[in-house]
């Protein structure tokens, strides 16, 4: 499989009420409750929503020089003087229109795409793994709770 490219957003991992993990789609996750929101307060909705909207409009993007990126999209309603101006203050990049962090590290070990984490330290006790496998069982590339699929 070619990895480099650009991977868009799939799916959500959340739990339902058996404390079983489902995934959502971008289309069901919009659609799904809020449950640490007053739903009757209009201003909450809207800011929840988009977050929400940023979390499935996210990207990874993995480059052939061994460096891999997090998109988000711009936030709605903030004009390019602003964008500019973030930009130039050091508070992200803009990577293909979109923001930026700094580029995380990947490589190819024993075939498989991995990616450093960048975690340190101790997680339950044990030693943070900082290198893990992008795809999992589906050939989905997983971050954190997010899914991807190549476009």
């Amino acid at each position: 499989m070619d990895f480099i490219g650009k991977w868009k957003f799939h799916s959500i991992g959340v739990f339902n009420d058996n404390d079983e993990l489902v995934y959502l789609t971008a289309e069901g996750y919009l659609a799904s409750p809020m449950l640490y929101i007053d739903e009757t307060d209009e201003d909450a909705v809207a800011e929840e929503m988009n977050e929400r909207k940023k979390i499935i409009g996210m990207q990874i993007k993995i480059c052939d020089n061994g460096k891999m990126y997090m998109l988000m999209p711009l936030p709605e309603g903030v004009s390019q003087a602003e964008v500019d101006k973030a930009v130039a203050a050091g508070y992200f990049t803009l990577v293909d229109g979109m923001i930026a962090d700094s580029p995380m590290q990947w490589e190819l070990r024993d075939g498989e795409l991995c990616y450093d984490t960048g975690i340190k330290g101790e997680i339950f006790d044990e030693e943070a793994q900082t290198w893990v496998k992008a795809l999992d069982e589906s050939g989905y590339f997983t971050f954190m709770n997010y899914r991807f699929i190549k476009e």
